[in-house]
């Protein structure tokens, strides 16, 4: 599991969807750790190109395009995410850096 991964997760919590799919957001020595949970962002299908919201599509193993909210961050038990997805490259890292950056004020 590293950052930057997407997984789709069955029945998250608070979320009225059977299925979501979620980036995760935590530091690798976190996921690395024995910590039971991981943040990560939820993944929807529509966006607005807010600075919080990062577009992937095809190339990151999606079906479609969609957008990684950073709005959204939530907790996530590790054991939940065990649908692989896909992984963001290089430049969706990046750009997911700097969403999460300016969603919790850091910008």
């Amino acid at each position: 599991m590293r950052r930057g991964e997407l997984y789709r997760v069955h029945q998250p919590p608070g979320d009225p969807k059977e299925y979501r799919t979620f980036a995760i957001a935590s530091r690798q020595s976190a996921i690395d750790s024995r910590f039971s949970t991981v943040i990560c962002a939820p993944v929807f299908t529509n966006g607005y190109g807010a600075s919080t919201q990062v577009s992937i599509g095809i190339d990151e193993g999606m079906k479609h395009y969609c957008w990684i909210w950073c709005d959204g961050l939530t907790s996530i038990r590790k054991s939940e995410l065990r649908q692989y997805v896909g992984s963001l490259s290089g430049a969706k890292l990046a750009e997911f850096n700097r969403a999460l950056a300016f969603a919790i004020d850091l910008i």
